[in-house]
């Protein structure tokens, strides 16, 4: 395996959200024209989350091709997409962090059946 072959460690993974975010949230109120993360944020949160629904169908249909190469394209865009709508919406990374820990641990079914019912 080369260098570029081995995953990145998780801080180093870490690393790179939390600089994507940061210039994220550096393109709030920045002009539109200019950056395509502006226009995002131009448009609202209706553009965003139409864009992470978008970018969600696309992971979708490559991780049913098989495509790993597609596939991690396709994610990288839906994580970007994500990341602005968390950044329009004032939710930061750590805060979903802090969520995935607290349900470290505990089964996916028992974590969601403890989930308040929703109607």
């Amino acid at each position: 395996m080369t260098e570029t072959d081995k995953p990145p460690d998780s801080k180093a993974s870490a690393d790179v959200l939390a600089r994507l975010f940061d210039t994220i949230r550096s393109r709030q109120g920045a002009d539109a024209a200019q950056s395509y993360t502006a226009s995002l944020f131009a448009g609202g949160a209706k553009l965003i989350c139409r864009k992470v629904g978008e970018e969600a169908i696309e992971v979708t249909i490559e991780g049913l091709k098989g495509d790993a190469v597609a596939l991690t394209r396709e994610s990288a865009d839906l994580i970007y997409h994500l990341l602005v709508l968390w950044a329009e919406s004032g939710v930061a990374p750590d805060d979903v962090w802090a969520e995935l820990a607290r349900r470290e641990g505990t089964s996916g079914i028992a974590e969601k059946a403890a989930r308040p019912k929703k109607g």
